[in-house]
This record gives C-alpha cells, structure tokens and sequence, in this order.
C-alpha cells in the first residue's frame, strides 16, 4: 500500500506546493495529500504548467483546475507562451521550476513536492552512465534537496509507475495521459519502453536496488565535496578559476570543480552535461588561446582571458527589462526580490524602506546610462557603474543586476550590493521591507 508518510516526515501545518501535470504520477500524489491533509492541517498549493505543444494541454487545465476547486485546493498556473531554439525539454523544464520556485515564495512553502517514482529514477541513473557524468550524476536525482529556504522532496520514489497507476484504480483518481510519452523520438522514452521492462522482468524490485545505488553514491559524493571544497578555496577567487592554480589540483577534483561551478546553471535532476562537454573545457583550458570562449547547453558559455576561465549565462535574449513590484517578482537572473513581513538580516540583501519618503510603486529594472544612487552614510551620489567597477561585477552581470527605483525614478537600492540614504536601520520607522535572494 502506497502512503507518503511511510518515507517523508510531515508536521502541523506544512505548507507544500505540489507540481501537478495531470498525469497517473502527480494525481496520485495529490489525492495521497489530500488523504493526510486533515491530519496534519497541511495547506496545498497545486502549481500546474501548460506546455502548450498539445491541444489537449488545455483541456488538461481545466480539469485540473476544476478538481482543486472540487477539493478545496488552491490552484496556481501558467502557460508557456513562446520557446526559444534551446532543447524542448530542458527549455521547459526551466521554465516549469522557475514557475514552482515563485509559487513556493508567494506562499512561503516549506516542500515543493514532484511525483519523480522509482521508474524515472532508473531512466536517470541510466542515461547519465550512458551520456557520461561525475559521481554526483551518476546518482540520479535526489529524493530530498535543499534549497535556499526550501526543500524539493520526491516522496514516490521508493514506488514504481505502475504501483502509482495500480493506486489511481484503486482509489478513483483521474488523470490523464500524455500522448508524447510513447514516442521513440525521446531518449527517455527509449530507455523506459525497451530497458527497464527487462531490468523489471530480472527482478520486479529492481527500482530499489537502483534507489541504493543511488544512496550510496550520493553518500560517496558527499565526502568528496569535502576536498572539493578545499581545492575550490585554492583555485577560484568569487567565481573565476585561476587556470594554472586549477592544472596544478588531481585530474578528479578538477573536473569536480568544474562539475561544481557549472551546477549553478543546471538543476540537479537535468540531463544536460556529458563528458564530452567536460572535455570540451579541458581542450579551452589547455589551448594556446589567451582569450576565446566555448558555447555550452542552456545558453551557458566558458570563456576563458589569460589566465581565467569562468562560466557566463548568454543574456542577448534578456536585454532590458522593467517590472512593477507588488510582493514577488522572479528576476531575469533566477535571484527573487520578495517583500517580507521582518528580519533581522541587516545585509545588502534587505531594504527596509518608509513608504512616505518615496512614491509608489516600486519599480525593478535593468542599469541605464548615467544611473547614480545615494549611498547610505555618503553625502552625494555615485555612479551605478563606479559601484559595479569597485565590486567586480562582470560586465555580463552588469546588465541584468536588478535595480529599484521609485515611480520618480530615484535609485531606493541596488539588491545584494548597495543601500540607498532612503534604507532605514532596523530600529527606525519604516512599514516595507524587501529581501534579495
């Protein structure tokens, strides 16, 4: 018998968001958190993502939405607009978690819980060994991970998908069926119709054997992070690799430095970086070239300049940007600022503003020429660009680093980096406070 509780330890008053796509899987996860909702006085957000390649996908909403609403869930979506050129799936998957990471911050979520099951951890654990990984990778995906001020949790992955659809029947829980996951086009799909029903034909628990495999490479992984720290604190000054420092560590750890530092552009469970890309940035590390570059997935570049090598995400498609602030807004450089009710964080990441001493609303956008900022504790002001100069900010970052202005277009903060004479300290009068993570 299928119950969440038997793997994942649930408290009063949890707040989960749950990613929902209508299929067998992440219905069934939300009726086994419908059944203990009582139990725990569990609030249940279920954030649903439209990928709008199928007719169908709209019909899917509307089901979805209408059963939340059935059930006294609160019902949160989106609908994906536009696709670039990048890989369809990696594309969406981005998209998808950004949606979920904005909506586990609009409620404060503790979880955001995903269906992943025993299956797709097979699928994964496979395809990396045949793509080519580190030992983090090889593991698969995680069943637990922690984020900033959340946790992902995958608490159906001690079960299989046919266990989950087994379930579904027996309970009456609809769903539907999402016809693209039976075409061979997709790697994925290969390794679920062709390998893992004779991997399940050699032993039906073989999801579990795989789930140990896992466990224990994550654990090795974990002690090896540790002399990875190590090397990283000799070889990387903020996020740059000083090359010949990096030639000088064990062949391992460098390509665990590399794996590490790249980890800030790819979600743990994505399928994206192989050997051969790994490869790729030995060859750029290696060549004559004082300055030259390598495109990598995910609109991530390696660009190496002399002696430095760091990893920059293409932003041509980001170019400026303006938004009006309200309680959240998710920023084109993946950072949130979010409006919180207190802290006692006193660091460039918060502002604490006096709503009389400026004109709303607020608003959060990309630098522009000439922009200058009333520092805290100067008199006078200072170029927005000198500030950036005196930090190190790259010129890539430079042009997405958000920055707030009021409805006047005074510069009230520039998030993680400079305060503005209109931040108040902590023993002042002020009624809004903002945070930058």
């Amino acid at each position: 018998m299928i119950k969440v509780e038997d793997h994942f330890v649930f408290h009063k008053n949890d707040i989960i968001v749950v990613g929902c796509s209508t299929g067998p899987d992440s219905m069934a996860l939300v009726d086994l958190l419908l059944k203990i909702r009582d139990k725990y006085s569990l609030s249940i957000i279920v954030a649903h993502v439209n990928h709008n390649v199928r007719q169908q996908s709209y019909e899917e909403a509307d089901f979805l939405k209408k059963y939340c609403e059935d059930n006294n869930l609160v019902f949160e979506s989106m609908i994906i607009e536009n696709y670039g050129d990048d890989n369809f799936h990696n594309e969406a998957r981005n998209i998808r978690y950004q949606f979920f990471d904005t909506i586990v911050h609009k409620y404060g979520a503790h979880y955001l819980m995903t269906a992943h099951h025993g299956d797709d951890l097979i699928e994964t654990v496979l395809m990396r060994i045949v793509r080519g990984s580190n030992l983090n990778g090889y593991g698969g995906f995680k069943e637990v991970v922690g984020m900033n001020d959340y946790a992902i949790v995958r608490p159906l992955v001690y079960y299989t998908k046919a266990e989950l659809e087994e379930y579904d029947k027996e309970n009456n829980v609809p769903y539907y069926i999402d016809c693209s996951n039976a075409k061979d086009t997709y790697t994925r799909n290969r390794y679920r119709k062709y390998v893992l029903p004779f991997l399940k034909e050699e032993d039906k628990d073989v999801h579990l054997k795989f789930l140990k495999y896992s466990k224990a490479l994550q654990s090795a992984a974990r002690f090896i992070d540790k002399e990875r720290k190590k090397a990283i604190n000799r070889v990387v000054v903020g996020e740059t690799i000083l090359i010949d420092k990096f030639l000088s560590e064990d062949s391992y750890l460098q390509k665990e430095i590399l794996y590490y530092l790249l980890s800030n552009y790819y979600q743990d469970d994505l399928i994206l970086l192989g050997d051969r890309h790994i490869q790729l940035i030995f060859q750029l590390i290696l060549s004559k070239k004082v300055n030259a570059s390598i495109n990598l997935p995910n609109d991530v570049i390696a660009r190496k300049n002399y002696n430095y090598l760091e990893f920059i995400r293409e932003i041509d498609a980001i170019s400026s940007y303006e938004i009006e602030f309200d309680k959240l807004i998710l920023l084109p450089n993946q950072h949130i600022i979010e409006k919180i009710d207190s802290t006692d964080d006193n660091s460039n990441n918060i502002c604490r503003l006096d709503s009389k001493e400026i004109t709303l609303p607020l608003i959060v956008r990309s630098r522009r020429v000439g922009d200058k900022i009333a520092v805290k504790g100067l008199n006078g002001s200072k170029k927005i660009k000198d500030i950036f100069i005196d930090k190190k900010i790259s010129m890539e970052k430079r042009d997405s680093w958000p920055i707030v202005v009021d409805s006047e277009g005074r510069v009230v903060w520039i998030p993680g980096i400079k305060k503005s004479k209109f931040d108040k300290k902590k023993n002042d009068y002020y009624d809004i406070i903002l945070k930058y993570s």
